[in-house]
């Protein structure tokens, strides 16, 4: 068994506790929990180029669309995005929305403690530094994907 304790990445109101992390731990997917509060800033919609993604709903109601359909994600549902598709999620609720999210090959938590720095700065993220890291890490926002 793994420590319960693992570090918890925080993004804006986002906050990600990796559970096992497949960059690091040489396995094909990773897994991580995320914790999405009532109307929090979350990602722009974006694919992934190298990667499939799954949400499993653990608590509240998560929104998740992928491609043109959109589901409000109760405890027990789940979201699977296939690569390329463009998807992204919200929690428009009044509760707390946590999720388990598995992606398969892993991006690894260095991907999200990348984009905690840049966006934690003072006077808010440079979207050209933050697109950066998302390409890097096969990442491709949804206006880019065309």
């Amino acid at each position: 068994m793994e420590p319960a304790n693992r570090e918890v990445i925080t993004i804006g109101q986002l906050k990600i506790r990796y559970l096992l992390d497949g960059a690091v731990d040489n396995a094909a997917s990773g897994m991580f929990e995320l914790t999405v509060p009532p109307g929090a800033h979350v990602p722009p919609p974006h694919s992934h180029s190298n990667n499939e993604e799954i949400i499993y709903c653990l608590e509240g109601i998560l929104r998740s669309s992928v491609g043109d359909e959109v589901h409000d994600l109760k405890p027990g549902e789940r979201s699977y995005t296939p690569r390329g598709v463009t998807h992204a999620f919200s929690n428009p609720h009044d509760h707390v929305a946590r999720a388990l999210v598995v992606l398969t090959p892993d991006i690894g938590a260095q991907y999200f403690r990348e984009v905690a720095e840049v966006v934690s700065v003072p006077g808010g993220p440079d979207a050209a530094k933050l697109v950066e890291v998302m390409t890097r890490y096969g990442l491709v926002m949804a206006n880019r994907a065309g």
